[in-house]
C-alpha cells in the first residue's frame, strides 16, 4: 500500500478540530498578510512534506472560480456605457453583414455562408483588447501582434467599417471577392495584403505559428536586429480548437523560453460545431491542467460581476461546489433556456444555494453573466496577463456562444451554422442592444454607423489614437533596402570539381551559405533552421561559427567541446535547433519569412529537412505560409525516392515537388548539380530580398556525392525558367532527347552512352531543374492563347527549347510520373514523350537495385527511347525487344506501383 493509500481522506478526518485550526490558521494569514504570503506558507509545507516521503499526487487544477479576486481587480479605465454602445453596433453590422449575404439566391445555389456567434461570443473581449491594449505599430513600439479568431471576421470587418477603414459596399459584398470589391471569408493576408497579418481559421495553426512568432521577437531582440521588448503576441483561440495537435503540441516551448510576451485568449464558449466541447466534463479545468503544468500562468474568468454578492455570501462553499460539480453539457444547457429553467437545474442542486436567490426574479437569474460578458473583468484579466513576466499566460475565459442571438442560436448546438434569422430574431437582436434602426427600415438590415462627432465615436478613434493607429493592419513591404551579392560570389559553387573530387548538391548548398553569411549586410539576417539533422547535411560547421540560439545560453560543457564543430549554445544564437519537430520547424521558418511584414527587418530562412517529412507532413502550414506571403528558402534535404536508399518507405520522397506545385507562390526546383543550386538560391534572394517579391523557394537536395560538372556561362536564365541543354548529341539520326532532373539525370546522362554505344542513337540530354516552373509557363502560355485567338501565338519555354531539335522526348525523375507528366501538352506538335518515374512505396537497397526496381535506371531509359523511336517508325520494335533482352529486364514483374 502506497503512503497515498495510508492517509485518510477528508471524509473520514480523524481530528476535525485540529484540520479546523489549520484552516483557520490559513484564513488568517490571507485576510493579514495577503494571498501571496498563503501561497509561499503552502509551497514550503508541501515541499516540506515531500522531503518527509509524502508524495502526494499533484493538482494542476483550482477552484470553478475566477483566479482574481473582486479585491485584485485593475480598475477598468475607460467609459463603459460609450463602450457597450460601440459593442452594440459592431454586433448588429457583424450580423447584417452576414444575414445579407445570405440572401442572395444565385441560379447554381450555394450560400455564402459566414458565422455570426462566434464573434458574438467575442465582442467584448476583441473590444477590451482594441480599447485599451493592443498597440499598433508607431514611433517606439513595433506593434501587437493580433491572431485573430477566424470565424469571429465579420465583427472585425465590423469595427473596421466604424473606424472608416473598410466601405459599406464592401460589407455588402461580404465573401464576394471575385470582383475585387468584397470582404475574405476569413483572415487571408493573400486576399487582404494591407488589413490581415495571419490565416487563423484552419484550426490550430494559429496557436502554434504564434508561439513561435513570440519565441521569434525574443530571438532579434537578443540578436540585437530589432527592439521587440514592448511588444505582446496575443492569440484568440476556441476551446473546441484546442483539439487540435497543434494548438498544444509547443506549449512546452513556450514556457521553456519564458515567453511572457505571448498571451493565448481560449474562448470557452463550451461549444465546437456540432455539439458540446466536453459535454461530460469541463475543458475549462481540463486545459487549466494542460497550461499550468507545462508552466503557463493561468488565469481563469469564468463568472462576470452579477455572481459577485453571491459568491461573497457562499460562506460554506456550496455555491461553488455546485460550480465545480456541474458539467459542461449542463451549463450550455442552462444558457439555451432561461431563468427559470437556471434556477431549477442550477441553483435547485442544492436547498442552500437555490435559498441564496429565493428573492431575485428569473430575469435577475439570467442576467447573471459569464466572465467573458463583462468588461470589468475582461480588463482586469488582460491587465494582469500584460503585467506578468517569466511566462506565458494563457486567459480561460468562459462565454456564450451566440450571444445576443436568442432562440435562434444562444447557446443551441446550431449556433455555428445559425446565418440565416427570420424577421422576429432580427428584430429581437435589434430591440435587445437596442440599435436605432426602424421597423419600417428592418426588413433591409441597414448597417448602422454614428455621426462622425458623436461621442461614440469620437471615443473610437480616440482609444487606437491613443494605441498608435488602427488594427489589424499589415506591412505590406519592408523599408529597408538590401542587396544580393552577384553569383560570382559563388564561385566555389560553381566551379567544375577537381578531377577525383566527388559533392552531393546537399555540400553544395551548405557551400553557398559561406558567402551569404560573410557578408556584412546579410549575413546576420540569414535564419538557418533545423530539425536536429544538421549533421545529415552536413551543416554542424555552423554551430561554432554562429552558435544555436538558447536565450539562457549554454550553463554546461558539451560532450563534444574538445572538436572544431562542437555544439555551442549562445544567447545571441544564430541557428534556430527546433529538436525533432517539424511543425516547430516550419512555424519557425514562417515567422522568419514573413519578418519583413510583422517587425520591419527583412529576414531570410533557410529550413533544412528530411524532404519526406517536410510539405506532407507539414503541407496546412505550407499553404498558410503562402497566403501570408512568406519568403523565403525550404531545403528537402535526402530527396529522391531512390536516392536516400537505405531508409526505406517512410522516408523516400517521391512527390513532394508536387505538393510544392499545388503551392501559387511556391517556386520549386529539383536541381542535380551544385552550379544549378547557386544560381537558383541566388535568383531566389535575387526576388525575395532586393526586390521583395512575395515567393518562397522549395529545393530537393541530394546526398549521393559525384563529379560536378560546373556552370556553363550562358545557361544561368534557362537554369531558372527550368531547361537547359547539358549535353548535345551528334549530328545524325535518329536521335532522341533525354530530359531529367535531380539524381535521375545522371542515369539519362549513361543511357545516352548506351544509346550511342549499342544502338547507334543520337541524344541530346536536358536537365530540367524545374518541371514545375515549366508546367507553369506552359499552363500561361495557353491560357494566354485561348483568350488571345487572333493574336500571333506564344510558345511555351519546353516548346521553344525542344522544337530545334528533333526526335522523341523521354523524361526520366526519381519523383512519380505525375511530376514530369505536367509539360506533355507543352511538347512540340508530333513528337512522342514517354515519362519515367518512380510511383509506389519506397524501400531500402542499394541505390542501381532500387532503380532498376522503378524502372528508372539507363536500361529503362533506353528502352523507353526505342519504342518511342519505334512508334514514329525510325527504328523497327524488334530492337526494343532486344534491348530488354540485352539489358536483362524482367519484363513480367509486377509494375513497382503496386509491389
Amino acid at each position: 500500500m502506497s503512503a497515498a493509500d495510508a492517509l485518510p481522506s477528508a471524509s473520514m478526518d480523524l481530528d476535525p478540530e485540529e484540520t479546523r485550526e489549520w484552516l483557520d490558521a490559513l484564513s488568517g494569514v490571507i485576510e493579514t498578510e495577503g494571498r501571496g504570503r498563503a501561497h509561499d506558507l503552502l509551497e514550503q509545507l508541501l515541499g516540506h512534506a515531500r522531503q518527509a516521503g509524502i508524495d502526494l499526487p499533484f493538482s494542476a487544477n483550482t477552484a470553478y472560480v475566477n483566479t482574481i479576486g473582486v479585491q485584485d481587480e485593475a480598475q477598468f479605465p475607460g467609459n463603459m456605457e460609450i463602450e457597450e454602445r460601440l459593442r452594440a453596433f459592431m454586433r448588429w453590422n457583424a450580423l447584417a453583414m452576414v444575414v445579407r449575404a445570405n440572401r442572395h439566391e444565385p441560379e447554381d445555389g450555394g450560400d455564402l455562408g459566414g458565422h455570426i456567434s462566434s464573434f458574438a461570443s467575442l465582442a467584448t473581449m476583441l473590444g477590451c483588447g482594441f480599447n485599451h491594449f493592443w498597440h499598433a505599430e508607431h514611433e517606439g513600439h513595433g506593434g501587437d501582434l493580433l491572431y485573430i479568431q477566424g470565424h469571429s471576421a465579420p465583427g472585425i470587418y465590423a469595427r473596421a467599417f466604424m473606424e472608416g477603414r473598410i466601405t459599406e459596399d464592401q460589407l455588402i459584398n461580404f465573401r464576394q471577392e471575385v470582383g475585387g470589391k468584397g470582404l475574405s471569408s476569413y483572415p487571408h493576408p493573400k486576399l487582404m495584403p494591407e488589413f490581415w497579418q495571419f490565416p487563423t481559421v484552419s484550426m490550430g495553426l494559429g496557436p502554434i505559428m504564434a508561439i513561435y512568432q513570440a519565441r521569434f521577437l525574443k530571438y532579434l531582440h537578443a540578436r540585437g536586429i530589432a527592439d521587440t521588448s514592448n511588444r505582446k503576441v496575443w492569440v484568440f483561440c476556441g476551446d473546441g480548437e484546442m483539439d487540435e495537435p497543434e494548438s498544444l503540441g509547443a506549449i512546452g516551448l513556450a514556457s521553456r523560453e519564458k515567453l511572457d510576451n505571448l498571451i493565448f485568449v481560449v474562448n470557452c464558449n463550451l461549444q465546437r460545431l456540432d455539439g458540446p466541447v466536453r459535454g461530460n466534463g469541463k475543458i475549462v479545468q481540463e486545459l487549466e491542467g494542460e497550461f499550468r503544468g507545462a508552466g503557463w500562468n493561468v488565469i481563469k474568468l469564468l463568472w462576470g460581476g452579477y455572481w459577485d454578492p453571491l459568491l461573497a455570501r457562499d460562506k460554506e462553499g456550496l455555491l461553488r461546489k455546485v460550480m465545480m460539480d456541474m458539467v459542461d453539457g449542463d451549463y450550455q444547457a442552462c444558457k439555451a433556456n432561461d431563468g427559470a429553467f437556471v434556477r431549477q437545474h442550477f441553483f435547485g442542486r442544492n436547498p442552500k444555494v437555490a435559498e441564496m436567490v429565493a428573492k431575485m426574479s428569473d430575469d435577475d437569474i439570467w442576467r447573471l453573466n459569464r466572465g467573458g460578458h463583462d468588461p470589468q473583468k475582461v480588463y482586469a484579466a488582460y491587465h494582469a496577463a500584460v503585467n506578468h513576466t517569466g511566462q506565458p499566460t494563457v486567459l480561460l475565459i468562459k462565454t456564450v456562444k451566440g450571444f445576443g442571438m436568442g432562440k435562434s442560436g444562444e447557446g443551441k448546438n446550431t449556433a455555428h451554422q445559425t446565418k440565416k434569422l427570420t424577421e422576429l430574431d432580427i428584430k429581437t437582436f435589434r430591440d435587445r442592444f437596442n440599435i436605432p434602426i426602424t421597423d419600417e427600415d428592418l426588413p433591409k438590415i441597414p448597417f448602422y454607423k454614428p455621426a462622425e462627432h458623436t461621442p461614440e465615436m469620437e471615443y473610437l478613434h480616440a482609444r487606437r489614437k491613443a494605441l498608435g493607429g488602427y488594427l489589424p493592419q499589415r506591412r505590406v513591404k519592408a523599408d529597408e533596402q538590401l542587396m544580393v551579392p552577384e553569383l560570382s560570389a559563388f564561385k566555389t559553387v560553381l566551379d567544375a570539381t577537381a578531377e577525383g573530387r566527388e559533392v552531393s548538391t546537399t555540400q553544395a548548398f551548405v557551400r553557398c551559405l559561406t558567402p551569404l553569411l560573410r557578408d556584412a549586410q546579410l549575413g546576420p539576417r540569414v535564419v538557418p533552421i533545423l530539425v536536429d539533422e544538421a549533421r545529415t547535411f552536413g551543416m554542424e560547421g555552423l554551430f561554432r561559427q554562429i552558435g544555436i540560439y538558447a536565450p539562457e545560453g549554454q550553463k554546461y560543457t558539451p560532450v563534444d567541446r574538445d572538436q572544431v564543430s562542437y555544439y555551442r549554445e549562445d544567447k545571441s544564437g544564430q541557428i534556430l535547433q527546433e529538436g525533432i519537430n517539424e511543425a516547430g520547424g516550419m512555424s519557425s521558418w514562417i515567422a522568419a519569412a514573413t519578418s519583413y511584414s510583422t517587425n520591419n527587418r527583412i529576414m531570410i530562412p533557410f529550413y533544412v529537412y528530411y524532404s519526406m517529412f517536410g510539405l506532407q507532413r507539414v503541407g496546412d502550414l505550407a499553404w498558410a505560409a503562402g497566403d501570408m506571403q512568406a519568403r523565403g528558402f525550404l531545403l528537402g534535404g535526402t530527396s529522391g525516392r531512390t536516392t536516400l536508399n537505405g531508409e526505406g518507405l517512410q522516408h523516400e520522397d517521391g512527390h513532394s515537388q508536387l505538393v510544392a506545385s499545388t503551392i501559387p507562390n511556391c517556386v520549386s526546383y529539383d536541381p542535380t548539380f551544385a552550379h544549378e543550386v547557386a544560381v537558383i538560391v541566388q535568383h531566389g534572394l535575387k526576388r525575395m530580398v532586393e526586390q521583395q517579391e512575395n515567393v518562397f523557394y522549395y529545393l530537393t537536395l541530394l546526398n549521393e556525392n559525384y563529379a560536378q560538372p560546373g556552370l556553363r556561362e550562358g545557361t544561368e536564365a534557362e537554369i531558372i525558367k527550368g531547361m537547359y541543354l547539358l549535353q548535345e548529341g551528334a549530328k545524325k539520326t535518329p536521335r532522341v532527347n533525354l530530359l531529367g532532373s535531380g539524381s535521375i539525370l545522371r542515369e539519362s546522362v549513361a543511357a545516352r552512352a548506351l544509346l550511342e554505344a549499342d544502338w547507334g542513337v543520337a541524344a541530346n540530354v536536358w536537365s530540367c531543374p524545374s518541371f514545375n516552373e515549366l508546367a507553369r509557363d506552359g499552363q500561361d502560355t495557353e491560357r494566354w492563347n485561348l483568350l488571345h485567338p487572333t493574336e500571333t501565338p506564344r510558345v511555351s519555354f519546353v516548346a521553344q527549347q525542344l522544337s530545334p531539335h528533333a526526335g522523341p522526348v523521354i523524361a526520366s525523375t526519381d519523383y512519380v510520373k505525375a511530376f514530369a507528366e505536367q509539360i506533355r501538352a507543352h511538347i512540340p506538335k508530333g513528337r512522342t514523350y514517354k515519362v519515367l518515374g518512380t510511383d509506389g512505396f519506397g524501400r531500402s537497397d542499394f541505390r542501381y537495385r532500387l532503380r532498376e526496381h522503378f524502372e528508372v535506371n539507363r536500361h529503362y531509359i533506353v528502352v523507353a527511347a526505342l519504342k518511342a523511336l519505334s512508334e514514329e517508325g525510325s527504328v523497327p520494335v524488334a530492337k526494343v525487344a532486344e534491348a530488354i533482352a540485352r539489358y536483362k529486364i524482367d519484363a513480367d514483374k509486377i509494375n513497382p506501383l503496386y509491389a
